[in-house]
C-alpha cells in the first residue's frame, strides 16, 4: 500500500513519542524494529500489526499491511536503534498486558520478574521464555516495560508469543497460580533446594529477582521452593539473572530426566530415571 492510500498517517514525532511507556499505554501502540522480528510477531500474532514503516531502499514484503515508505532521515527521526535496520512495524499492545488478572486459561509454565530493571535481561528472559515454550510471564511494575523499544529488541519480536501482565499485583497472581496446582520456584543465591526440582514438576512458575537484591522476602515467603544453581565462586560471585533463568527454564522441560549441577555449572544427566 503506498503512503498516498494510507488516509490515517500519523505525524513522525506521534511514532518517537512511543518510546515512553505513558504515551504506548494512550495509543495503544509499540514499535518492533528489523526484518527478523516482524516476521516474528507476523507468525504469533498476525492481526497485532498496524503499519509497516520502511527506508526508500526498499522493504521485505509481509503481506497486506499498509506500506509507509519514508527518507532515510525521516526514517532515522522515528527509530529508536542506534544501528537503524531500515524497517519497522507499529503493533497493537496486548489489551491485557496491564492488568491485574490472569488470562481464563494461563497454562502450565509461567516465568514471574520482580523488580528486574534492565531492558535487555527481560526482554533476554521474554525471549527464553518463549524459547522453551513458556505460556506467560509476569512482571513487576519495577520491571524495565517489556514493550519498550530495547526489551522488544532483545526479545527478537517474541514478545507477543505469550501472555504477559505487569502488574503490581503478580504476588497475588502468583498465588492464584498456585491454587490451580502450579508450584512456584523462586531462584535465590541464599536457595537451600536442588535446581533437580525444576524436572520434576509439570506444572510450574519460575521466579527471579532484581540483578543486585535478588528476590523479594515476601515473594520467597509464598515460594513452594528456593532454588540455588551452584557456581565456583572463587571465579564469579553469582550469574546473570538473564543466565539464571535460562538455565532454570531448560532444566524445567528437562522431563523424565535426573540430573545435579556441578559447581562449575555443568549438569550430569542420567535419562528415563524417575524421581
Amino acid at each position: 500500500m503506498s503512503p498516498e492510500s494510507n488516509v490515517s498517517l500519523k505525524p513522525l514525532k506521534w511514532y518517537k513519542k512511543l518510546d515512553t511507556r505513558k504515551d504506548r499505554i494512550e495509543s495503544g501502540v509499540f514499535l518492533v524494529e528489523g526484518e527478523r522480528a516482524i516476521r516474528q510477531i507476523v507468525q504469533a500474532c498476525p492481526d497485532s500489526i498496524i503499519e509497516i514503516l520502511a527506508m526508500e531502499k526498499g522493504a521485505p514484503s509481509f503481506g497486506n499491511y499498509p506500506l509507509r515508505i519514508l527518507t532515510e532521515k525521516q526514517f532515522e527521526s522515528v527509530t529508536h536503534a542506534e544501528t537503524p535496520q531500515g524497517i519497522l512495524a507499529a503493533v497493537r499492545l496486548p489489551r491485557d498486558a496491564y492488568s491485574e488478572s490472569l488470562p481464563k486459561n494461563p497454562g502450565s509454565r509461567i516465568l514471574l520478574l520482580e523488580n528486574i530493571q534492565d531492558p535487555g535481561n527481560v526482554g533476554t528472559l521474554i525471549r527464553t521464555a518463549a524459547a522453551f515454550d513458556f505460556d506467560g510471564v509476569i512482571l513487576t511494575p519495577k520491571c524495565a516495560d517489556p514493550f519498550s523499544p530495547k526489551c522488544v529488541q532483545a526479545s527478537a519480536g517474541t514478545v507477543l508469543s505469550l501472555w504477559i501482565r505487569r502488574s503490581g499485583a503478580y504476588l497475588e497472581l502468583a498465588q492464584k497460580l498456585r491454587q490451580k496446582g502450579l508450584v512456584l520456584a523462586a531462584a535465590d543465591v541464599h536457595g537451600t533446594e536442588a535446581p533437580s526440582r525444576l524436572s520434576s514438576q509439570s506444572k510450574i512458575v519460575i521466579a527471579l529477582g532484581n540483578e543486585a537484591a535478588g528476590p523479594s522476602q515476601e515473594l520467597l515467603e509464598i515460594a513452594d521452593y528456593q532454588l540455588k544453581i551452584p557456581v565456583a565462586q572463587a571465579k564469579a560471585e553469582s550469574l546473570n539473572v538473564a543466565a539464571c533463568g535460562a538455565i532454570c527454564m531448560y532444566l524445567s522441560s528437562l522431563k523424565g530426566e535426573v540430573f545435579t549441577l556441578t559447581p562449575t555449572g555443568c549438569p550430569k544427566i542420567s535419562k528415563n530415571v524417575s524421581f
